[in-house]
């Protein structure tokens, strides 16, 4: 049976690669699509500026920092041009303004770093909480999507959204754009110095603006086209081993680590020669920005050296042009480096939003009626559901559960059982028909409460970190340490629990691997008892049992359930023998319906499957 829900997933897996190429769901391809568009780079800027505005206050006040940092710069040429042009040139040695001087240029640079370390503190606050702020709302917004949303995307690339894209924007919030503001205004207070010092050398400082303009075109559109390649790269790198990792078990049994090792290392040298391409874009960036300002003061002083001798110009204005120079390509070198940053970032911002805007995978846990609980009646009626389109897993499928009965399903891999349980669940909505529960159509159900009253026991047990409570209670405070306890005792999982040294305060590592399958299996039914739903769905639940546990675990069933809606989906047919009903199905269609004994006197699908098991365990 666990084969003919893979079926089904499988289904829906090829169902929506066909939709993605057409609707460009796939998560990397929207980002290539979206990389031409400027507008929308453009909205994804704005978006991400409006993370700033709770903390408005905090940016002025950096800002003002930034500000009195670029004071401080700004004036420190201005002391030395004033000592050689008012003292030193003319032969003044007057050491009282030599000490006042050092004294004030000493005290300014103390201050300039002073406020730089005040700025840098506020600016990673505001980034990490901004962070903060993104990776929470991120996460909340990915669990609000439905089963379509995670059959369509890889755990490792919604993994790589959540940390790797959101780690991208750290520099943004982290005062890139408060820094971009501050080299801003740099660089015009040090034009405004050069204007009040020296028009004619100013505008000569400034012949070198139109070969940056045409360095940074050249380079932007270079290192956003290996930016979007990059950041597709790491996803699928991210993708391939968190599926692998997963899979460990079976890529040892078979002995393929060679075969996964080379293609890692194919993704791997792909991603390297990307990454190498990005550092010499990078690299590149800095060492252009000196060649082009040093022939800019190589051709400041060529133009002075004539002025001079000719007493034109003072050594003390040459020596603040070229101080001044220099520091005008700090920032230009800055807000160059800082580019390939940007760019990172609003790639990362527009996989984020991508996902953020999603709305279609989105399920609403807020409208629809509200229950507090059910009495487990269960109809279908003439329910057609397809994950491609036109073909059909179920076809015009009727049956009814009356509350508290017991109903297996039955039937070939692939005929479709294991859907029909996401089909109550509502992790998918039909195309045709109606699904009721208790009289009324599940879709008329606010889907939290709908799901409250619903537990569900697969095969593969899913255990998180932690201890066996946590694993029990899954953080529903309402269920107390006794009522974990009944629960336990109930499905006979307290003797195993017991035996453990810490009891139910043991810890549980990743997936539960310290423990059996068939301990896992013990933890997950008594999760569901716990919870004491209105419908009980064991989904191939006991396939991981041993025969002896088994036994337990169906006196306990019938203990827990009674009263309940009880749903199972077995391979071994000697498991429901005591089933109120069983529903046989078959390439989509119900064939057969009955309790185990009126099955069997008809010879049909049921009677050849139970009797095939039957002389295959002889």
């Amino acid at each position: 049976m666990e084969a003919g829900r893979k079926t089904d997933e499988n289904k829906y897996v090829k169902y929506n690669k066909q939709r993605s190429k057409s609707r460009a769901n796939e998560i990397d391809v929207q980002d290539i699509k979206s990389s031409g568009i400027k507008s929308k780079r453009k909205t994804q800027i704005v978006r991400l500026l409006k993370y700033f505005i709770p903390y408005i206050p905090l940016i002025l006040l950096s800002l003002l920092f930034a500000l009195l940092i670029n004071v401080s710069v700004i004036v420190r040429p201005y002391i030395i041009k004033y000592i050689i042009d008012d003292y030193l040139a003319v032969g003044k040695y007057d050491m009282r303004v030599f000490r006042l001087a050092g004294i004030g240029y000493f005290l300014i640079v103390v201050m300039g770093a002073s406020f730089g370390y005040f700025e840098t503190y506020i600016l990673t606050y505001v980034g990490q909480k901004i962070m903060y702020d993104i990776r929470n709302q991120l996460f909340n917004h990915i669990q609000t999507m439905s089963m379509r949303f995670f059959d369509r995307n890889s755990s490792g690339r919604i993994l790589t959204r959540v940390t790797n894209d959101v780690e991208a924007l750290n520099e943004l919030f982290s005062g890139m754009v408060v820094n971009v503001i501050r080299d801003f205004i740099m660089i015009v207070g040090i034009f405004g110095a050069m204007f009040t010092m020296n028009v004619t050398l100013t505008f000569i400082t400034m012949i070198s603006i139109p070969l940056i303009v045409i360095v940074t075109y050249i380079y932007r559109k270079a290192a956003r086209k290996n930016f979007l390649k990059m950041k597709s790269l790491i996803g699928r790198i991210n993708g391939f081993l968190a599926e692998n990792i997963a899979g460990m078990r079976l890529v040892k049994i078979f002995y393929r680590e060679k075969e996964k090792y080379e293609e890692l290392l194919k993704l791997d040298k792909e991603y390297f020669a990307t990454s190498l391409r990005e550092v010499m874009l990078h690299g590149l960036g800095r060492p252009l920005m000196e060649i082009i300002n040093t022939i800019t003061i190589a051709f400041l002083i060529w133009f002075c050296i004539d002025k001079i001798g000719l007493g034109q110009i003072e050594v003390g204005v040459i020596y603040a042009f070229v101080t001044y120079s220099r520091q005008f390509f700090e920032p230009i070198n800055d807000l160059a480096d800082k580019y390939t940053s940007i760019q990172s970032a609003i790639i990362s911002a527009e996989r984020i939003f991508e996902i953020m805007d999603n709305t279609e995978d989105v399920e609403d846990f807020d409208k629809g009626l509200r229950i507090e609980s059910l009495t487990g009646r269960v109809e279908f009626k003439n329910v057609w559901f397809a994950y491609n389109e036109d073909e059909w897993v179920l076809k015009n499928v009727s049956f009814v559960i009356e509350p508290g009965e017991s109903v297996a399903f039955v039937g070939p891999t692939g005929s479709g059982k294991s859907t029909i349980i996401s089909l109550i669940a509502r992790f998918y909505d039909i195309q045709k028909g109606q699904i009721l529960i208790d009289g009324k159509d599940i879709r008329e159900y606010n889907l939290r409460d709908l799901r409250r009253q619903i537990s569900v026991v697969m095969q593969d047990v899913f255990l998180f970190s932690g201890d066996i409570k946590s694993n029990i209670r899954l953080k529903n405070y309402s269920i107390t340490d006794e009522d974990i306890k009944k629960a336990a005792q109930l499905v006979s999982a307290d003797k195993f629990i017991e035996s453990l040294p810490r009891k139910y305060d043991e810890e549980v590592k990743e997936r539960g691997v310290t423990f059996s399958a068939g301990q896992r299996q013990l933890i997950s039914f008594a999760r569901a008892a716990a919870f004491k739903p209105s419908i009980f769905i064991l989904d191939e639940a006991t396939a991981s049992i041993d025969t002896e546990t088994e036994q337990a675990i169906q006196k306990a069933m019938s203990n827990i359930s009674g009263g309940k809606t009880t749903i199972i989906i077995a391979h071994r047919l000697s498991t429901i023998k005591d089933c109120d009903k069983i529903i046989v199905i078959h390439k989509g269609r119900i064939r057969e319906i009955g309790t185990h004994s009126e099955l069997l006197e008809k010879g049909g699908i049921y009677s050849q499957l139970y009797y095939k098991q039957l002389w295959s365990q002889a």
